[in-house]
């Protein structure tokens, strides 16, 4: 028996006399069709069955020969030479533990054309700035549209362009690797015939659960630490401080009555709140019963109140005049309180809306010491890299592992002092629940 192998649109064909188990057979063309990413499920189908196959899959990019000294930590090391065994696999390193790395030893072993895919373009700056150790680095994205032996690009580009990009690269690797399995990015691993596959992340974890359809995408787990793993050795050692802030009495009483008007609601429907598939069906109500829509209304007014509580302004400036002259992050759910934190303490604020220029800009100036603090949002969880501090404040946050990891990881780059990340919760409000989910998470 013999078959051809050819890529076509994110698929092979596989056309001769010999039949495939996991294909579909396209009455048409008349040939069996796979998803390109069962690539070598399918060469080692044909290997083990004894038929003979001729493939026309890869049209690469000429490849130079990846030379480049960096020298690995011994933790980068060993996830180098788990993910080795088969090539394929998720590591999870902590925010500064050095994953780019990983993946740069990985590319210099292995010598092939890679793609690197990634969230923002922060982030593919960043990549193509280490990557150039190799030589030139090729950006796909919405600003440049090239192609060479190393790629980076977005979710977004690699995602439009998977059908184009599915047959250049031999290794595809995975930047915050949990974005993946969404419904529209999973297509850019189903489309690829790459059998060599990396993905990298702080935390795999996701509240929809599925990160359990990553080990089908790209590999399962093969290298895990957490921050306690390493801090005090290559990361700065830590202490978390959970602070318990009181509400005023306006703002209490402001908090229980928006806060049952919503738990009135859940009870009287019959309804659970303990899980987030739980809250997105209770939004799902909100477009036929207005009842539910006041009530999701109430609950994100009294999250606010618990959010943007006047003592916890009182309780940042402690922690600011204690930890005077040092390095700080503030962190925080919704922007009006970036805004109003900025306007108070005279500090710099990053949100969404703070162009690139002048991000690099404040970074430029918090790296040297001119800024000796800075407040945001959730643009700084991840994507973006950080310059070093030692301080990190949450005013406010989801119950997110993967949001309190990162948020922490901000402040273990090594500095040559302790890092504290103080957690300011309000006082008989959801935030504690959330508060001691995110712990617990991160604990398991």
């Amino acid at each position: 028996m013999f078959v051809e192998i050819e890529y076509e649109g994110g698929t092979l064909t596989i056309k001769g006399d010999a039949h495939v188990p996991f294909g579909t057979y396209d009455e048409r063309k008349r040939c069996y069709r796979v998803l390109a990413y069962k690539y070598r499920d399918l060469i080692d189908y044909l290997d083990l069955s004894g038929i003979d196959y001729e493939e026309k899959v890869f049209d690469l990019p000429p490849i130079p020969f990846f030379e480049a000294d960096f020298e690995l930590r011994d933790y980068q090391e060993e996830a180098v030479r788990r993910w080795m065994v088969d090539r394929r696999g998720v590591v999870v390193l902590p925010t500064g533990a050095g994953k780019t790395f990983v993946a740069m030893e990985i590319i210099r072993e292995l010598n092939v054309p890679t793609l690197i895919v990634v969230p923002t373009l922060d982030l593919v700056d960043q990549w193509i700035e280490r990557l150039s150790v190799f030589g030139e680095v090729a950006e796909f994205s919405g600003r440049s549209k090239e192609i060479k032996a190393i790629t980076v690009s977005t979710y977004d580009s690699a995602y439009i362009n998977a059908e184009n990009f599915g047959n250049k690269f031999l290794l595809i690797v995975f930047d915050e690797v949990h974005h993946l399995p969404s419904e529209s990015f999973r297509t850019i691993a189903e489309m690829s015939a790459a059998p060599y596959r990396l993905g990298l992340t702080a935390t795999m974890e996701r509240d929809d659960r599925l990160h359990e359809k990553l080990p089908e995408l790209v590999g399962g787990k093969v290298f895990e630490l957490k921050p306690d793993d390493i801090a005090g050795k290559h990361l700065a050692p830590y202490s978390i401080r959970r602070i318990i802030v009181p509400l005023d009495e306006r703002e209490k009483r402001a908090y229980e009555v928006k806060s049952k008007i919503f738990k009135d609601y859940v009870r009287k429907k019959g309804l659970k709140f303990s899980n987030p598939e739980d809250f997105r069906r209770i939004v799902m109500r909100t477009g036929y019963d207005s009842d539910a829509y006041e009530a999701l209304k109430s609950w994100d007014e009294a999250r606010k109140i618990a959010y943007n509580s006047k003592n916890k302004l009182k309780v940042l400036k402690k922690i600011l005049e204690r930890h005077r002259g040092e390095k700080i992050i503030i962190f925080t759910r919704h922007n009006d309180l970036v805004y109003a934190i900025s306007k108070l303490f005279l500090i710099p604020a990053i949100t969404y809306r703070t162009d690139q220029k002048e991000r690099k800009e404040i970074f430029k100036y918090f790296r040297r010491g001119l800024y000796r603090a800075i407040v945001s949002s959730q643009v700084l969880d991840e994507g973006i890299d950080v310059p070093d501090a030692n301080v990190g404040i949450i005013m406010s946050g989801t119950g997110s592992s993967r949001e309190y990891i990162q948020r922490l990881g901000r402040i273990l780059r090594p500095s040559g002092k302790k890092a504290i990340l103080y957690e300011l919760v309000s006082a008989e409000t959801s935030e504690i629940r959330t508060s001691s989910r995110r712990r617990r998470k991160l604990k398991e």
